[in-house]
C-alpha cells in the first residue's frame, strides 16, 4: 500500500510533519511504514523556462542554441532535443542544480547528476532543459510526456516558477505494511484517519454530494443477485453521454504517486476511488449488456471466459460471475470480460460497486490463475457499507470532471444490512490489562478520533463496520495503548497468583517413554505423516483393510505424499531400510507420532488423531528383546500388572507365529512381532527385523505415578520348583495364568527357568520348569499352607493336560 503525503494532507489539512517524523509516529501507533521515497530527491534549482528563440549550432548539425527566459534572467542553453520550439515552456535546471537521472530512464544514481555551466562545441550552455526521465518520472506515469525529448509544460506556466512544484514532485510517497485485519487501512481515507488520530489533527473526509438527473436507473437496467451468500451487496449506477478525455493533472499525479498509470478520465476515476476508499469498482459498456440486465450467479462446471487481458479462463461452479441476459461479462471481484470493456467509443456505461465473499474471491483467483488489485482487496473482506459511498463518489467525480451525465437513482441490493458491533466500555479492566492509569475521558478522546462512538446509557463503544478488527475489550485496550504510546506505558510486573508450571499427564508419560526407549538403545526417528497409497501394498494389507481408508490431501506435493498415514509402520520400516542399505549393522529406532483414522468417508468431521509409540530394530536382538523393552516401558510408567500376549496372526505385515497382540488388564493396547519376510523384502531389509507398536491413548489410562512404600519383609520366603511335561500347543502364558489364579494371596513371584525339548521327552511335548516363591506379610508360612496352594496349582495345570515330570 503506497500513498503520497499530499493526498493524506488533502484530508488532514493541518498536518505538517517531516517524512521521517511521519514514519516514526505512524509506526508507533500501529500503522507500520516500511519506508518512504521523496519524489524531489536530487532535484535542485529547476525552474520554468520560456524559449524565446532557437538558432542552429554553427558547428553541430544535431544541436540547437536556445535563449530561455527563466524569470530573473535570460540564459543560453544548447540542446540536442528536436521536439522544442519557440514559445514552449520547459523545465530548466540552472547552473549548479541537480537532476535525478539521465534521459535514458535507467537506474537513478544515489546522489543525482549535478549540472554545471559549460561549452558544447564551443558554444556556452548555462543549464539544461529536462526530460521527464531526468526529473525521476516515467512516460507511463506522465502520459503526455514525449517518448524522447524535453517535457513541455502547460502554456500558462510562469517563467521562473518552481517546475518541481508544478510537476508534483514536491511530495513523499510512503510504503505501508498493513496487516490483513485492518481492511480500512487499505485506502487513503483509512490511512488519513489514522494519521489524524496519530498527530491529533482534524480529519476532513471527502464530502460526497448528491448526483444524477431526473431519470431513474431502474428504467434502464435490471439487476438480480442469485447467490447472496457470495455477494452480500451489489450497487449499480449509470452514466450516459460519456466524454472520454485525459483526467485532470491533480488526479494523474495522485495515481502516479500510488504506482497507477493514468489512462483516461473514466478508468482513472475507478482507480482513484479504489485507492481513496479501498473499494474496487468496475465499469461496463451499457450497450454491450444483453437485455440490459445484470445477473450475479455462479458459473457452471466446464464454462470458459475471456477476461480483459485476452486470456481464456476455465471456470467451475464455485466461481461467482457477473452475467448479462445472455452471457458472462466478468469474474466477480477479479476482472471484467473482453466482451463488455470500455472503449473510446462508449456512450453509456454502468458503474458497479459490490461486496463479495473474501474467501471465495481468494479461492476463485487461485483457480483461474489471476490475481488483481481488486481481488487483493476483496479477499480481505470489505465492509459492504463502503460500496454505496464509493459509487456515489465516482459519480460525483464524473460530474465534476464533465465526463458524462449521471442518471438519477441507484440500484442497491443489500438484503441483510451489516450493523456495527457494541463492546462494553470497561476502563478499569483496560488499565489493569495495560498496567496504566489512563482516565476514562482520555480513552474516550482516543475513540472519538477513530470515529468510535460512546453510548453513555449502556456504557458501550459503538464499533463502525469498517473496523472489523475490533471484537472484544482487549481490542479496545489496544486502541488506547497505541495512541497513549507504548513507550509511555510504565514497566510493571504482571499481577496474579504464581503457580508452578508442569507438564500435562500425557506429556509426562510420553517423556518417560522416550527415556525408556533411549535407555534401551533406541534412537528417535521422525518420519512424514504424508504417505503414498502404494505403501499398503508393500505392507501386504488386503484390499478391504480398514487401514486403507485414508484422509486424502487436497493439494499434495505428489502421489507419494497424497494421504495421511493410518499406520506408523511404513515410516519405521523405511528408516530401517535406509540404514540397512547404508550398511549400518545394528539399528534401533523409535518414534512417537500421530496416525489419522477417518471416522467416516467422505469426511464429515476431523479424523481420530492417535499418538502411537513405534519401536523397530534389526541386528542384535530378537522377539524377546523387543518384549523386554515393552515390559520395561510398562514398569516405568506404573503398569505393574502382568501384560498378556495373544499370538494372533491377523496382521499380514508380521510373521505368523512370531507376533502377538499386547493385552493389559483385558484391553489390547498394541502389538509386537517380527516383520513378515515378504514385507522385509519389499523394504529391502536383508535380515530379520522386529517392531512393536503401542497405542498411547489406550495405554495412558493404565499408567500410574503414585508410589507406595512397602517395608522390608519380616518373614522368610518359601520356594518350590516344579518341572512339568507340557503339550507343545500350550503356551507358558497359559501356565502363568493358572499360577496367578490359584497362587493365592501369599504368592510373591514365579520365574520360568527352563524349557527343554529332546529325546528324553515324548514327541509332541516339552519340559517346562518354574520356580514359585511364597511369603506371608504377617507370619512364617508352614509346610501345610504351601503344599495346599501347590496342590491347587497342580490341579489347574492338569486341566491343561500338564503332568509333573518324573
Amino acid at each position: 500500500m503506497n500513498t503520497p503525503l499530499s493526498w493524506i494532507k488533502a484530508y488532514v489539512p493541518d498536518l505538517d510533519v517531516t517524512p521521517q517524523d511521519y514514519t516514526d509516529a505512524m509506526t508507533l501507533t500501529g500503522t507500520k511504514v516500511e519506508g518512504f521515497e521523496r519524489l524531489d530527491k536530487n532535484l535542485e534549482k529547476i525552474v520554468v523556462g520560456h524559449i524565446l528563440s532557437i538558432e542552429r549550432h554553427p558547428d553541430a548539425d544535431k544541436l540547437i542554441v536556445c535563449q530561455v527566459n527563466v524569470g530573473t534572467e535570460t540564459v543560453q542553453i544548447v540542446t540536442g532535443a528536436s521536439n522544442v520550439k519557440v514559445g514552449d515552456k520547459v523545465p530548466v535546471v540552472l547552473d549548479g542544480g541537480k537532476v535525478a537521472g539521465g534521459h535514458d530512464g535507467g537506474a537513478l544514481p544515489e546522489d543525482g547528476i549535478k549540472i554545471k555551466k559549460g561549452k558544447l562545441r564551443g558554444i556556452e550552455s548555462c543549464g539544461m532543459m529536462c526530460s521527464i526521465e531526468e526529473l525521476g518520472g516515467t512516460s507511463e506515469m506522465y502520459p503526455d510526456a514525449p517518448e524522447s525529448g524535453i517535457y513541455i509544460l502547460p502554456e500558462d506556466s510562469i517563467p521562473g516558477d518552481d517546475a518541481v512544484e508544478l510537476l508534483g514532485f514536491h511530495d513523499t510517497v510512503f510504503e505501508y505494511e498493513i496487516t490483513s485485519n485492518r481492511v480500512d487501512c487499505y485506502s487513503v481515507v483509512g490511512i488519513a484517519r489514522e494519521a489524524a488520530a496519530t498527530f491529533r489533527k482534524a480529519f476532513v473526509p471527502p464530502v460526497v454530494t448528491a448526483t444524477g438527473n431526473s431519470e431513474d436507473i431502474n428504467d434502464y437496467l435490471k439487476v438480480s443477485v442469485k447467490d447472496k451468500d457470495l455477494c452480500p451487496r451489489y450497487c449499480a449506477r449509470m452514466v450516459k453521454n460519456i466524454k472520454i478525455a485525459p483526467s485532470p493533472v491533480w488526479m494523474q499525479r495522485r495515481l502516479a504517486a500510488c504506482g497507477i498509470r493514468p489512462i483516461n478520465n473514466i478508468v482513472d476515476i475507478t482507480n482513484y476511488v479504489m485507492e481513496e476508499y479501498g473499494q474496487p469498482m468496475h465499469a461496463f459498456d451499457y450497450d454491450l449488456i444483453a437485455g440490459h440486465e445484470i445477473v450475479v450467479a455462479r458459473a457452471k462446471d466446464g464454462d470458459t471466459f475471456q477476461t480483459l487481458d485476452g486470456q481464456e479462463r476455465k471456470l467451475d461452479s464455485s466461481i461467482l460471475m457477473i452475467n448479462d441476459g445472455e452471457k458472462a461479462v466478468g469474474i466477480a471481484g477479479i476482472m471484467g470480460g473482453d466482451n463488455s470493456k470500455i472503449t473510446d467509443d462508449v456512450k453509456t456505461m454502468v458503474f458497479e460497486a459490490a461486496c463479495f465473499d473474501g474467501t471465495n474471491i481468494r479461492l476463485s483467483s487461485k483457480k483461474v490463475g489471476l490475481r488483481t488489485d481488486a481481488s487483493g482487496k476483496f479477499e480481505k473482506g470489505l465492509d459492504p457499507n463502503i460500496a454505496i459511498e464509493a459509487i456515489n463518489r465516482a459519480c460525483q467525480l464524473i460530474e465534476e470532471l464533465g465526463a458524462g451525465e449521471v442518471v438519477g437513482g441507484i440500484i442497491d441490493i443489500y438484503p441483510e444490512k451489516r450493523e456495527g458491533k457494541r463492546i462494553p466500555f470497561e476502563p478499569d479492566k483496560m488499565n489493569r490489562l495495560l498496567g496504566t492509569d489512563i482516565s476514562k475521558e482520555t480513552m474516550l478522546d482516543y475513540y472519538k478520533m477513530l470515529e468510535l462512538e460512546y453510548d453513555a446509557s449502556t456504557s458501550e463503544i459503538l464499533i463502525p463496520t469498517f473496523r472489523q478488527d475490533l471484537e472484544c475489550m482487549a481490542d479496545l485496550a489496544e486502541e488506547v495503548a497505541r495512541f497513549f504510546g507504548y513507550d509511555k506505558i510504565p514497566v510493571s510486573l504482571p499481577n496474579g497468583e504464581a503457580t508452578t508450571g508442569k507438564l500435562s499427564y500425557k506429556l509426562r508419560v510420553e517423556g518417560i517413554a522416550r527415556e525408556v526407549a533411549e535407555f534401551c538403545g533406541f534412537s528417535q526417528g521422525m518420519t512424514y505423516s504424508f504417505e503414498s497409497p502404494k505403501v499398503f501394498d508393500k505392507l501386504l494389507l488386503p484390499k478391504d483393510s480398514p487401514l486403507r481408508m485414508t484422509v486424502n490431501i487436497l493439494n499434495p506435493l505428489g502421489e507419494d505424499f497424497s494421504v495421511m498415514r493410518t499406520s506408523p509402520l511404513h515410516g519405521m520400516l523405511n528408516s530401517l531400510s535406509t540404514n540397512y542399505n547404508r550398511r549400518n549393522k545394528s539399528v534401533r529406532l523409535y518414534e512417537l507420532a500421530n496416525i489419522y483414522l477417518p471416522k467416516a468417508l467422505p469426511l464429515t468431521e476431523l479424523p481420530d488423531e492417535r499418538m502411537q509409540l513405534t519401536f523397530g530394530f534389526y541386528g542384535e536382538g530378537d522377539f524377546f528383546d523387543m518384549k523386554g523393552v515393552v515390559e520395561e516401558l510398562f514398569e516405568k510408567t506404573g503398569m505393574y500388572k502382568k501384560p498378556h500376549y495373544n499370538p494372533v496372526g491377523d496382521k499380514p505385515f508380521l510373521h505368523p507365529g512370531r507376533c502377538a497382540d499386547i493385552i493389559y488388564d483385558g484391553t489390547t493396547i498394541g502389538y509386537i512381532g517380527e516383520v513378515h519376510p515378504e514385507v522385509a523384502d519389499n523394504y529391502k531389509i536383508g535380515e530379520r527385523a522386529y517392531v512393536a507398536v503401542i497405542d498411547m491413548p489406550s495405554m495412558i489410562p493404565f499408567t500410574n505415578f503414585d508410589r507406595k512404600y512397602v517395608g522390608i519383609a519380616k518373614y522368610p520366603a518359601v520356594t518350590r520348583d516344579i518341572s512339568m511335561v507340557v503339550p507343545k500347543d500350550i503356551l507358558v502364558g497359559q501356565i502363568e495364568e493358572v499360577i496367578e489364579q490359584r497362587g493365592g494371596k501369599n504368592l510373591e513371584s514365579y520365574e520360568l527357568f527352563d524349557i527343554y525339548e529332546g529325546a528324553q521327552i515324548l514327541a509332541g511335548f516339552k519340559s517346562v520348569a518354574y520356580s514359585i516363591t511364597f511369603r506371608s506379610a504377617d507370619h512364617t508360612l508352614e509346610e501345610q499352607e504351601v503344599s495346599a496352594v501347590m496342590k491347587k496349582i497342580l490341579n489347574g495345570l492338569q486341566g491343561l493336560g500338564i503332568e509333573l515330570r518324573a
